[in-house]
């Protein structure tokens, strides 16, 4: 990457940390006093989560398509001014009502400024040559777990988790708005569309297309339901709370040390080769748990860390790889609708699985990562895939 890419890269990592840290992984540590405070059972403040990331899963073509015109910099930074505003409100939150406006605000903040939006924003910039991009800003971003959980967990231990959500609001405007205010300004990027758009009318297209949705569903799933439930589950296994906690806060360091390892020794192979390996470390992982019990939850949040870290930069690179770099963003707010409601539905069925299961829950997981590792064997490295050409008109400025 040359100098300029990679501080691009290095700003947006930043802000994605912030994003994700301050709602992706949010109500696993606010949903319980969240509803002690208001009154609620714990079931319906994930029901409020789970409205956000539906309205989040519509909201994404949307934002793809201004990216796609736009560029990535006014987008994300309105997104900023969402997430803030949409912290406050569910911050001051006095009623049921008030939690599920505040949480619906969430999400159409995530809906414009998670990893689809980033990627997007790398694609417009770079074309083909975001690939690397997209790799770096997940290595930074794949902290957003071991910042996140910890920061909420001492801000709602201290104060409340009221001030834990003023806190992440306040820093979307003092430091997210900031470093997205950073990112290059729309650059007029050619591709050319008989590369890019090879594969794109064939018959073996939309077979592409149903398969990555199922795989990106399946992928969202998963880390959902483990961004939601994973102190609960691994406590059902016999684990501490804090020891649960501190599994959770490996599960970043292990998402970027597999994503290191992906970009010095699988950048030059098919991303589907790394996806797949990815694929199988969850149900490792769970194995390891089945046989030895709650020692060897250290070794399952790694290797869930690891596998999830990987299926990410996946989600990111095979749409590019498939079918090139334009319309990107439309193309993959489009693929990430399934996505989007599969983690809206996760952490409510993935919670029913453990409140009828407790510890036969972990199952359920392993069961999706399998089928998403299925529906991987399917794609093939001889199908549609196409290197797209840029030419810049304008270096990003």
């Amino acid at each position: 990457m040359q100098a300029g890419q990679t501080n691009t890269v290095i700003t947006l990592g930043l802000a994605q940390m912030l994003a994700w840290g301050s709602s992706y992984y949010l109500p696993a540590i606010v949903a319980g006093p969240m509803a002690g405070e208001l009154g609620v059972p714990v079931s319906t403040v994930f029901a409020a989560f789970s409205v956000a990331l539906i309205l989040s899963a519509f909201l994404g073509p949307h934002s793809g398509r201004a990216i796609d015109r736009f560029g990535g910099r006014p987008v994300l930074m309105i997104t900023n001014i969402i997430f803030a505003v949409s912290l406050v409100l569910l911050g001051s939150a006095q009623s049921r009502t008030g939690m599920f406006l505040g949480w619906a605000l969430l999400g159409v903040a995530m809906g414009s400024g998670l990893y689809e939006a980033a990627f997007s924003t790398l694609v417009r910039l770079y074309g083909d040559a975001s690939r690397s991009a997209i790799t770096g800003v997940t290595l930074i971003a794949g902290f957003a777990s071991t910042v996140g959980w910890p920061v909420t967990a001492w801000l709602q231990a201290d104060f409340s988790w009221r001030h834990a959500c003023f806190v992440w609001g306040m820093l979307h405007l003092m430091v997210g708005l900031p470093l997205n205010a950073r990112l290059p300004r729309f650059s007029a990027v050619r591709f050319d569309r008989a590369e890019s758009q090879v594969g794109t009318h064939s018959g073996t297209s939309l077979g592409v297309m149903l398969i990555l949705s199922f795989v990106f569903a399946a992928t969202w799933f998963l880390s959902t339901a483990m961004a939601s439930h994973l102190p609960r589950l691994l406590q059902a296994w016999g684990v501490s709370f804090a020891a649960a906690i501190a599994v959770g806060a490996l599960i970043g360091p292990a998402q970027v040390c597999a994503r290191l390892l992906e970009f010095g020794l699988g950048r030059k192979a098919h991303p589907i080769f790394s996806a797949r390996i990815a694929a199988v470390l969850h149900p490792l992982g769970a194995t390891a748990l089945i046989v030895f019990g709650a020692p060897a939850a250290t070794v399952f949040g790694i290797l869930h860390g690891a596998g999830n870290g990987i299926l990410t930069i996946a989600m990111g690179k095979l749409p590019l790889v498939y079918f090139g770099p334009n319309g990107y963003g439309r193309r993959q707010g489009l693929l990430m609708i399934p996505a989007r409601i599969a983690q809206a539905v996760s952490p409510w069925l993935f919670g029913l699985a453990l409140d009828r299961w407790g510890a036969g829950a972990l199952g359920v997981s392993t069961t999706v990562a399998s089928l998403g590792l299925i529906a991987l064997l399917l794609l093939s490295t001889s199908g549609p895939a196409r290197r797209a050409t840029t030419a810049c008109e304008d270096r990003p400025r």
